[in-house]
Formats: C-alpha cells, sequence, structure tokens
C-alpha cells in the first residue's frame, strides 16, 4: 500500500516575500459574479493544516483570495521568459495566474499555493485570465492519474467554478468558468533564470540559485565533479537529476505533457500546468497531445529529448555566474541518469526485484518492443504483466530469472485497469457540461486513487536529498 499525505498543521512560511520586490508584481484576484466549490482535496488540505477549514471559509481563501493568516498580503503575479517551442518570448510571466501562499507541508517541504483563472495580470499580454471549467476538470485528472502512476506531480487543490461565460477557439462556446488552485513544490521555473541572465541580473540571479538549494534541497554532484562547491554548478546538477526523472515518469506513464517550453519547466523537477495533454492509446514515440504542435517537437518519444534541451537553456543563463565546463558536465550527465530512472520506474510497475542495470534494460526493451507488436495501451500492459505473468517468447525470455512482489494483490489481480484515455475524459466532461452531473468525476478520482494505492510507494523523485526538507517546527 502506498502512505497517504503526511498530515500537519497550518504553517505559514512565504519564504518568497525576500525575492518579492525583484521576482514579482503584487496583484488582485478577479471579481467573480459567483463561488461555486468544485472539487477541494481532501488527500493534500490536511498535509497543509487546512482540513479544518469549513467550504465557506475555503471558498472564501481560494475563489475570493482573502489571505490566509501570517501568509503573502498580496498575490503575487511571478516574473518569467522562456522559450515556446523553441522560440524566445520575454513578454510572459503569470498571465492568469499568481502565487497566493506559502506553508510547509506535513513532511517538511516548502508547498505553493498557485492559481489558475485568476484574473488578468501586467503579463496577460491579450489573454482575459481566465480558466475554463472544462480545463480545471482536466486537470484534476491529469494530476490525480500522474500521482496514481508515481509521477512527482503538482496537485490539484481546489476547482471553483466562477459564474462567467468564456469563449476559446479550441472548443464550443461559450463555456463555463472556473479558478483553480494547484498545490506545488515551487514555482520556480526554468525561464525565470533565464528572464534575469536577459535584464543581466547577476545579483538576482545568484540570490535565487540561493533560494533554490536552500527551499528545494538536493544531493551534492558526485564526487570529482567541477565545480562542485558553486551555487550554480550545485543546482544544475540537481535540475538535470530531477528532469532525467521526471522525464523518464512520463515515459513510463505512456504520458504526453503536450508542452515542454521553458516556462513550463519546475526546477524542483515536479511535473505540472496541463493544458493539452494525454496518455497513449498504444506505444507510439510519434503520438503528440497538443494540435498546434504540427512538427512533433514535444511528441511522446521526443519529451527527453525537450527536457535534456531545457536544462542547457538553464546552464546558459547560470552562464553570468559560473563558467561553462563545470555546467556542461552536468548537462551530460542527463543521458545516464534518465537511462537509469526509466529502469528504475520500469522495473515498479512491473512489480518485479530488479536484476541489475544490464538485465533491467533488457527487460525495458524487450517490453517495448511487446507494447508496439500487440498495439496495447500501456495501462493496460502493465497490469496483463505484473509480475512477469502472461509472458511469452521475447518477452518471457527477459522476465526470466526476476521475482514477483505482489501476486496475491486482488486489485491488481483484476482483468482491468484504470486509464485515462481522451475518449473517457470527454465523457466526464460531457455528464458534467450537459447535465451538471458530477458523479462520474467523482468516481473516476476515487477509482484513480485506488489504482495508486495498489501500486504502492513509488521509487522516490530523484535529485532530492532524502531528509533535507525537513524543516523542524
Amino acid at each position: 500500500m502506498r502512505a497517504e499525505p503526511q498530515p500537519g498543521a497550518y504553517r505559514p512560511d512565504p519564504a518568497i516575500l525576500e525575492l518579492a520586490d525583484w521576482l514579482g508584481s503584487p496583484v488582485p484576484g478577479a471579481d467573480f459574479p459567483s463561488t461555486v466549490l468544485r472539487f477541494r482535496n481532501d488527500r493534500w488540505d490536511r498535509a497543509i493544516g487546512l482540513s479544518d477549514v469549513s467550504d465557506d471559509q475555503w471558498t472564501q481563501h481560494f475563489g475570493r483570495f482573502a489571505p490566509l493568516p501570517d501568509n503573502l498580503p498580496q498575490p503575487l503575479a511571478l516574473k518569467y521568459h522562456g522559450h515556446q517551442f523553441r522560440v524566445y518570448n520575454p513578454e510572459i510571466g503569470d498571465g492568469r495566474g499568481f502565487l497566493f501562499a506559502q506553508m510547509r507541508g506535513g513532511d517538511g517541504r516548502l508547498l505553493d499555493c498557485g492559481t489558475k483563472g485568476s484574473g488578468t495580470t501586467p503579463y496577460s499580454r491579450a489573454g482575459d485570465g481566465r480558466l475554463t471549467l472544462k480545463g480545471a476538470v482536466r486537470e484534476i485528472l491529469a494530476t490525480e492519474m500522474l500521482e496514481a502512476q508515481g509521477v512527482n506531480t503538482s496537485k490539484t487543490l481546489s476547482v471553483i467554478e466562477t459564474g462567467e461565460e468564456l469563449f476559446r477557439g479550441d472548443e464550443p462556446s461559450p463555456t463555463r468558468s472556473a479558478v483553480m488552485v494547484r498545490l506545488s513544490h515551487g514555482h520556480i521555473r526554468i525561464g525565470t533564470f533565464q528572464r534575469l541572465a536577459v535584464l543581466e541580473e547577476p545579483d538576482h540571479m545568484a540570490a535565487l540559485v540561493d533560494y533554490c538549494l536552500e527551499h528545494y534541497p538536493g544531493p551534492p554532484p558526485p564526487a570529482g565533479a567541477p565545480g562542485r562547491e558553486e551555487p550554480a554548478v550545485q543546482l544544475l546538477h540537481q535540475v538535470v537529476e530531477r528532469l532525467a526523472d521526471l522525464a523518464a515518469s512520463w515515459m513510463v506513464a505512456g504520458f504526453v505533457h503536450g508542452v515542454l517550453n521553458t516556462d513550463n519547466m519546475n526546477i524542483s523537477g515536479e511535473s505540472f500546468d496541463y493544458g493539452p495533454w494525454r496518455w497513449l492509446p498504444r506505444w507510439d514515440a510519434g503520438f503528440t497531445a497538443a494540435y498546434f504542435d504540427s512538427q512533433g517537437l514535444y511528441a511522446f518519444g521526443r519529451q527527453p529529448e525537450a527536457l535534456h534541451w531545457n536544462c542547457g537553456q538553464l546552464a546558459i543563463a547560470l552562464r553570468s555566474i559560473a563558467d561553462a565546463p563545470p555546467l556542461i558536465a552536468a548537462l551530460e550527465r542527463f543521458g545516464p541518469l534518465y537511462m537509469a530512472a526509466t529502469a528504475r520506474r520500469w522495473i515498479w510497475r512491473l512489480g518485479v526485484t530488479s536484476q541489475g542495470a544490464e538485465r533491467d534494460a533488457a527487460l525495458v526493451a524487450a517490453c517495448e518492443a511487446a507494447m508496439r507488436n500487440e498495439v496495447q495501451e500501456p495501462e493496460t500492459f502493465w497490469l496483463r504483466h505484473r509480475g512477469g505473468r502472461n509472458a511469452s517468447g521475447p518477452l518471457a525470455e527477459a522476465f526470466s530469472g526476476y521475482e514477483p512482489l505482489d501476486t496475491d494483490d486482488v486489485y491488481l489481480a483484476t482483468a482491468s485497469t484504470e486509464s485515462m484515455l481522451i475518449e473517457e475524459v470527454e465523457g466526464i466532461w460531457s455528464a458534467i457540461d450537459q447535465r451538471d452531473d458530477w458523479e462520474p468525476l467523482k468516481d473516476k478520482v476515487a477509482a484513480v486513487r485506488r489504482l495508486g494505492a495498489a501500486l504502492g510507494e513509488p521509487p522516490a523523485p530523484a535529485g532530492i536529498l532524502p531528509g533535507a526538507s525537513l524543516i523542524p517546527s
């Protein structure tokens, strides 16, 4: 079984205020026509000490943006730049969201409450700063499924319907509106560093590096790594480890994020910001999630390449305060780290014991070949072959010698498992849109959480120092 989120008392810690003068802009939230609570994460509200907050109080905080006690006095729209489909854009930033609060979780980590759909900011450009209710429902489903699959992901903490009619070019309009709050281990992006590099602000760059090393701690660079005592080099090593593992976790999950721009890359290594995502209907390296990704830049099979490229952009930004050779050495670790993370997470999903790097890599290759040949959706493959069962031919040979971990698990011995294919997602939304029926969504969240519990404790995210985030009360 998987451990539940560790409960904790409410411990406000608005650490971002030490950088706020140059990292963000204070903004007001939108004044919505109405606020109707549609989703409250009853697993994670207790992790930040808010489980006793009434629904009415919850709506005041997360729909009307009344400040939480001893927290940020006003929301902060963060400033950043970014490569969007590898074209540099300095005209972005938090355009329909902001940082609302920070607190310590039950495990001691610094956690952010960030919004989506909370109104316009100085960085909205021509946007209306709003979020469709459908987009919010999709984010609930994405984060719940990824969490079940062991991916280090943000959590959808709250969704409140806001009573506006929105017009969008990519879905039937007018459509219902919502404001969402995500719970994340930080919102500092690669694009945050890129902005400081372009503006030539090395002192602020160094301060941001120190902030990240303090609040998102990770292991030191390998012994003998050049420049391993330099803060910027330490941070890049950690980010490379984290994003290599994140790429591996997406690939094992059969998940396609869709928009892997540098402003969508959290330096804590946490997956977040879900727009045109998809899960694979079959194992296909060329599968894309975003209809506007005409070149397949962020196709399923190119996700590791995209994250490696993004790490390179962080290295370029850090050149303003560090020499190139130590940064290059950190980047060169990405490939081996990605392969090791893939094997580690693959073995976990199969529910077998590791047989060493060479054997595990061969098993991964055999499984990929079987998925392509059998034209199977990955979740079906994981269930059918968990513990090495139902394997034949080359796949059976690859499984030889592997010991199953949980063959007596009742849930995992069933004939079907949970998936998150687009047809079901559209059906869940249709029930809400046409009949205001929220039961299919509630049922799906419950079913996905049962899957996560059955899969057990996932591999720990890489690049995070065990125990280092536990801050004393």
